[in-house]
Order: C-alpha cells, then sequence, then structure tokens
C-alpha cells in the first residue's frame, strides 16, 4: 500500500483502507460512488538490514519485485506487526528530526520518502484483514489498536523539530523554487503538517492528539456496527416467495443459504448486491419492503450498534479540531486543498443540479404510477417499490428487461473487455500468472501480469477479489499494495479490484446488471490511474480526493462503445454476440432513471456537507436528517443512497467528509472529456487523445495540480453543461 507516514492519519483513523470506494449500483454518469483514490500520500518502501520474524513485517519475496505473503497472514501477527512497526517508524522520524546537519532535500524530505518500509508492509495485510477477511478476532484487535494509530500519529506530527525542518525548507522554496516535483513534495509535505496541527501550542497540540485519538475509536465503532447489521439482518424466503426473481438470483440465493445451515430455503443477504435485484424483481410487496428496511436500517435499529450517537460524537470532535487550527467549520479545512477549495463552491454545483434531478424524480414517478394502475396495484409508490415499477416503466418505455441483458454481461468477459480497453488506451497486455506462483488471501482471487504490450516490459500485477462473503466489507473499491515510483530505482505497481458480486452457483456463469459492470470498470479505472503512474516520488502518487474518481469515472463510459459491445457482451449460453436491437434499446435509455440515481447521491452528498456546516452541540442525527431533507423536498419515494447511521465513506474515517460531493465534481469533468473523446476522429479510441489521457490525467498523479491538467488536457476549463446533457436534464440559460 505504501503510505507516507505523515497521511497516516487519515489511514490510521480509518477501518476502511482504499483508494476508492464505490457501491456497485452507481449509474455511469453518477458515481458519486466512489472512496477510490488515495487521500493519502504514498511513498515507496526501502530495504531495511532489520531481521524480522513476523511474517507481516518481513520483506516480500518472490518474483515480480517481491509480492505480499497473503497465504501465511494470521490475524494473531497483526497486533505485535503494527507495534513493532510505529516503533521503527518512530525510530527513524527521530533520526531525520535530530540531524545536527542543516535542513536539506536530501537529508530531510528524501528521508522521510524512504521512511517506514516495515510498516507500509504491515498495512497492506492489515488492510486484508480490514476490507476483505474481517473476522470478530480481528475487530478486537482493531478496536486495540485504534487508538494507539492515532497517537502514533500525533508523536510525528507533532514532533517540533521534525516540523520545523520542514518548515525551513518550504518556506525556502518560496524564495528559490525546486525543481517542480521536489517542490510540490515540499508543499505537501508541509500542507500535511500544518492540517495536522504542527503549528499549534503545546496544549492546543495535546487536545488535537486527544481528539484525533478518540475519533479513530469512534470510527472503527462505526464501521463495526455497520458490519454487524449487515451480517446478522438475513431475509430467509421459502420456494413460494421467489416469484419474479431470476434463476441465477435463485440459485445464488440458495446456495449463501445452504451455507448459512438453512438448506431448502434461500437468502436475501444485507448487501447492496443482494438487495437491489430482490427490490428489482420481486413480487412479493411486504418481502420487498422488509428487505429495503433491513438495508437503510443499518446502524439505526435502537440497539448496541445504534450509530446516531456515534455520529454526534464525531461532529462534536471535528468540530473542536478544527476550531484549534482557526477554521469556523470542518468543510472549510476539509476542502482547502480539492478542487472545489471550499463548501460554498461544493455546495454550487450540487444545488445548481438538485432541481432537475428531483423534477425528473416527479416524471418518473408519474410513470410508475401509471403502470401500476395498469397493472392493477393500487398504490401509493414507496421506496421498496421504486426499483421494482421503474423495472417496469424500463420494459414498456424502452422495450428493455435487465434480466435480458444480464444474460450478455458476464463478469469473465466483462474482465477481458476491460484488459482489451487498458490495451488499446495504455499498451497494456493482461497475461495470468500461473495459480499458486503469487500468494492470495482468498482461493477466489485471481492475479494477472500487466506488461507493455509492444515491449514486454513489466509494469506490475492486478489483483481481482471479485465476490462477496461474510468478513468482506459491501461495495467496490481500489487499492494498491505497491506504487510506483523510480526514487531508490523504479518499483512495480501491485494494484486490487474488489467486488462484492454474488457468487454464482457451480458451473453457472456470473451474470452482472449494467450497472454492476458500470461499476466494475470504474474500479478498474482506478487500477489503471495506479499502473499508469509516471512519478519520482511516492508522496506524489496521492490523489486530490474531488479529482481522482474523475479518471475512474471516465474509464466507465468506454462499457458501451462498439468494439466492447460487439467482441464481448456475448449470450452466457448461446455465444451470440448482443443483438444490434437491444444494443440500440440500451443506448435510448442511457438517461432512463437518472431522476432516481442523482437524487439518491445528491441527497448523500448534501447531507455530508450540511451535517458537518452545523451546529454539533447537543444535534439530534435523526431529527436533523428528516429535517434537512424535508427542507429539500425529498421526495418521499425514494431514500438517500446512504443513510447517515451507515454513511461509511463520511463516518468510518475521513477519507470522503464533506467530500462526498466529489464525485459530482469528477463527473462534471468526465461528461466534458466522454464528449472530447466522441468528437474524436478516433473517438473513444483515438489515438491522440488517449495519449493525451495518459500523458495529462493519468501518469501525473499529483505532481501537478489537477486543474491545470485538465486544461492540458482539454484546452479549456470543464463546463457543467456536458453533465447536464448527458443525464438528460434541462440547461439553464445564464
Amino acid at each position: 500500500m505504501q503510505y507516507n507516514i505523515l497521511f497516516l492519519v487519515i489511514l490510521l483513523s480509518s477501518p476502511i483502507f482504499n483508494f476508492c470506494s464505490k457501491t456497485t449500483d452507481m449509474k455511469p454518469n453518477i458515481y458519486f460512488r466512489f472512496s477510490c483514490a488515495a487521500i493519502v500520500l504514498l511513498f515507496a518502501a526501502c530495504s531495511q538490514s532489520t531481521s524480522f520474524t513476523n511474517i507481516l513485517l518481513k520483506p516480500w519475496e518472490g518474483s515480480y519485485q517481491g509480492t505480499p505473503a497473503f497465504d501465511k497472514m494470521k490475524v494473531t501477527d497483526v497486533k505485535p506487526a503494527m507495534l513493532k512497526a510505529m516503533e521503527l517508524s518512530l525510530e527513524e522520524m527521530e533520526a531525520i528530526a535530530s540531524n545536527p546537519e542543516a535542513p536539506t532535500f536530501e537529508n530531510t524530505i528524501e528521508e522521510m520518502e524512504r521512511s517506514g518500509a516495515p510498516l507500509d508492509r504491515a498495512f497492506a495485510y492489515y488492510g486484508i484483514f480490514s476490507s476483505n477477511m474481517s473476522s470478530p478476532e480481528f475487530r478486537e484487535v482493531q478496536t486495540e489498536l485504534a487508538p494507539l494509530f492515532s497517537e502514533f500519529q500525533s508523536k510525528i506530527t507533532q514532533n517540533e523539530p521534525l516540523f520545523q525542518r520542514v518548515k525551513t525548507l518550504y518556506e525556502a522554496s518560496k524564495e528559490n523554487p525546486l525543481p517542480n516535483d521536489q517542490q510540490r513534495v515540499v508543499e505537501l509535505t508541509y500542507q500535511s503538517f500544518a492540517m495536522s496541527g504542527a503549528d499549534l501550542d503545546a496544549e492546543k497540540k495535546k487536545r488535537y492528539a486527544e481528539i484525533n485519538k478518540e475519533l479513530s475509536t469512534l470510527y472503527t465503532q462505526f464501521s463495526n456496527n455497520v458490519l454487524h447489521d449487515e451480517e446478522n439482518y438475513i431475509t430467509y424466503l421459502s420456494e413460494n416467495q421467489l416469484d419474479g426473481l431470476p434463476d441465477a438470483f435463485v440459485k445464488s440465493a440458495a446456495r449463501i443459504a445452504e451455507s448459512k445451515g438453512k438448506t431448502g430455503k434461500y437468502a436475501v443477504t444485507n448487501t447492496r448486491s443482494s438487495m437491489d435485484p430482490f427490490l428489482t424483481y420481486s413480487t412479493e410487496r411486504e418481502l420487498r419492503k422488509q428487505v429495503w428496511t433491513n438495508y437503510y436500517s443499518r446502524g439505526d435499529n435502537n440497539d448496541e450498534y445504534d450509530n446516531k450517537d456515534v455520529i454526534a460524537q464525531i461532529l462534536k470532535l471535528r468540530k473542536e479540531r478544527v476550531a484549534l487550527l482557526g477554521y469556523n467549520n470542518y468543510p472549510e479545512w476539509r476542502l482547502q486543498n480539492r478542487m472545489a477549495k471550499n463548501p460554498e463552491n461544493a455546495l454550487a454545483l450540487m444545488e445548481a443540479v438538485w432541481p432537475a434531478a428531483i423534477a425528473r424524480v416527479d416524471e418518473e414517478v408519474a410513470d410508475m404510477k401509471a403502470i401500476a394502475n395498469s397493472m392493477g396495484d393500487t398504490i401509493t409508490i414507496e421506496p421498496w417499490d421504486y426499483r421494482y415499477y421503474a423495472e417496469k416503466v424500463r420494459k414498456a418505455k424502452y422495450d428493455l428487461d435487465s434480466d435480458e441483458v444480464k444474460q450478455y454481461l458476464q463478469m469473465d468477459k466483462l474482465t477481458d473487455a476491460m484488459h482489451y480497453v487498458a490495451g488499446r488506451l495504455f499498451g497494456y497486455a493482461f497475461s495470468p500468472v500461473p495459480e499458486g506462483s503469487v500468494p492470495v488471501f482468498h482461493e477466489d482471487v485471481k492475479v494477472w501480469e500487466v506488461t507493455n504490450k509492444d515491449t514486454g516490459e513489466h509494469i506490475g500485477l492486478w489483483y481481482l477479489d471479485p465476490y462477496a462473503r461474510e468478513g468482506k466489507r459491501s461495495g467496490a473499491w481500489a487499492t494498491t499494495y505497491r506504487s510506483y515510483s523510480t526514487f531508490d530505482g523504479i518499483t512495480n505497481v501491485l494494484a486490487s479490484n474488489n467486488s462484492n458480486f454474488v457468487k454464482p452457483a457451480p458451473g453457472e456463469a456470473l451474470l452482472i446488471s449494467w450497472d454492476d459492470a458500470t461499476t466494475f470498470f470504474h474500479e478498474f479505472g482506478h487500477a489503471l490511474h495506479f499502473f499508469a503512474s509516471n512519478v519520482k516520488y511516492p508522496t506524489l502518487n496521492s490523489g486530490v480526493r474531488d479529482y481522482t474518481e474523475f479518471q475512474s469515472q471516465l474509464l466507465e463510459r468506454w462499457l458501451s462503445t462498439d468494439e466492447v459491445i460487439d467482441r464481448f457482451l456475448v449470450h452466457q449460453k448461446t455465444g451470440e454476440s448482443i443483438p444490434d436491437a437491444l444494443v440500440a434499446k440500451i443506448k435510448k435509455a442511457a438517461t432512463f432513471n437518472q431522476g432516481f440515481a442523482t437524487t439518491e447521491y445528491l441527497a448523500s452528498a448534501l447531507m455530508d456537507m450540511k451535517l458537518h456546516l452545523a451546529d454539533p452541540t447537543d444535534i439530534d442525527v435523526g431529527a436533523f436528517e428528516r429535517k434537512t431533507l424535508a427542507a429539500l423536498n425529498m421526495p418521499k419515494e425514494l431514500p438517500m443512497r446512504h443513510r447517515t447511521p451507515h454513511f461509511g465513506h463520511v463516518f468510518s474515517g475521513e477519507g470522503y467528509a464533506t467530500a462526498y460531493y466529489g464525485y459530482m465534481w469528477a463527473d462534471v469533468l468526465t461528461a466534458d472529456a466522454s464528449e472530447a473523446f466522441r468528437e474524436a476522429p478516433g473517438g473513444f479510441y483515438d489515438k491522440e487523445m488517449a495519449a493525451k489521457l495518459v500523458t495529462y490525467l493519468f501518469a501525473p498523479r499529483n505532481s501537478i495540480d489537477p486543474a491545470k491538467a485538465y486544461r492540458m488536457f482539454r484546452g479549456r476549463d470543464a463546463s457543467i453543461d456536458a453533465l447536464m446533457r448527458a443525464r438528460g436534464f434541462p440547461i439553464q440559460n445564464n
């Protein structure tokens, strides 16, 4: 994973270690879906003479520059490994801070860049246990370590001699700028210290550290509460309750139920990948209500796992902490280094789109009522009805059956399609590694070697963990175990994509929805962003949260290109290509249900911002949510994508706090860049545009300002008009 120690304040406070988190049903145009792109800064591992017995600390061995020993990791190794790694890292930081020589870029910044290799390695395993292989045993360890992580981070950011060395270099660089990449590293390093309270007096530093420690515990508690509700609220169906459900879903539900000792039953798990298709196809309205309630009530069941009080505490502590730094509210502090710069700009974008979104919901609901009436269903459309009747409208309005489309969307074929796109745009080739040659943490994980298809040059490894299972957090995300840099020799990239598809029955193809396929491409976009990195210093592998989702959202658009459709969308049984008529229906329906998709996302993004702008004193989180939605005129027929009590992007850590808007910010760029490709002579595979894509948008990572990078690609700033066109919303004349 290779995290710069300075930025572990974000990482260590969160049980979720990922560069992107994207729920599985986001529309191609909207994924706000996230959390991919690291908010934390990355750094290269260095060789150390220390001999380790703990497998989590040992240098990685084997081919491909060494790979994590995932097959040998044990929960019992986690705590001692983390404690030892933090001890060693603090020793490294202290050695840099106490250097009697005057600070230079070489003896301060470069030494910080190469520090922390054991901790780096340990976190690669910790992230797997946290996100992919959690267990009650690990969660106990996680809870114990959370405050220790916070203390560790404070010891670095509050190391006065270390900060003064960085500050000296920063101030000198303003008078005598360094080479561009070094200047960027110095600025980012100084900023990380300043935003973490390094300039505070002793008393305020102490309180700052105390707050971080309290928050780290609350973040872990929040995440584990949600995971508890996901694991323990399962709806079991009888055979007479399966009407309307696709065969593939039924077979998977039977397999899951059997694995839980419920042979003869069918399990609807409390995850989006299970909930969404059930609500779309089941004719059992009361069961739809039950499944919907289970899912949207996660963290809100007024029991020991309820998160409302946890959230209230988090909001208070965040406000208090930024006040120590002189900020009026948390968003001011958080957004200062984002493209939006301040909460006002973020709110302006969201509020510009919101009226069109809810107006479209009114139109969609009217269509649903007409369909329901024609079916003899004299009902009021409720949230658990929206997906069901929307699917009926889709079929009636566009003659488009989502299940029919799924027959042509096989995960294996889509994997090949993503590799094809990577070859056309980036010149990459993906080859499966021999089974057993690279350690994996679960039998479902597959690994490919990534090379330059023209030269054969090795680039890295791509890991894929596609299936849902107990102990694996919901959604989809991307991460790295090692990132590219040339600082101490060229390092290859170890990147991972993670999904939560319901594993098919033996011998059955995994069929996924168009939305899930879009998410699959989205997360692969993050992986390509990792592989394409061309930076010297590990810190420059970091990302700006409202920009790094842009690259992944942009890659979504290649799913619907003719080359992908013609080559890889084939029927799971016959092998025949998807009919042109069905493709035409898909494209015609591209803006279908955008009212729902945009509104549910924006409601969560607006709630995130408004919660953090509000006075947290004696805040009633449930009442605030209800009052805010009412003020927004939130349509009663659908919920927020993420209700506050399970809004993990925002309350299981800080990566997306007041940053959930970033998916829409990035989608403005995405829509605009897509039009550039669409207008190019070679369309989405235009060689000149592809070269600019790699050179300006993917390879630089955080080595240049994102706004400048986009202007270098497009020749101008992006306009919101392209986004409105993409979603089929009216464009307001100024």
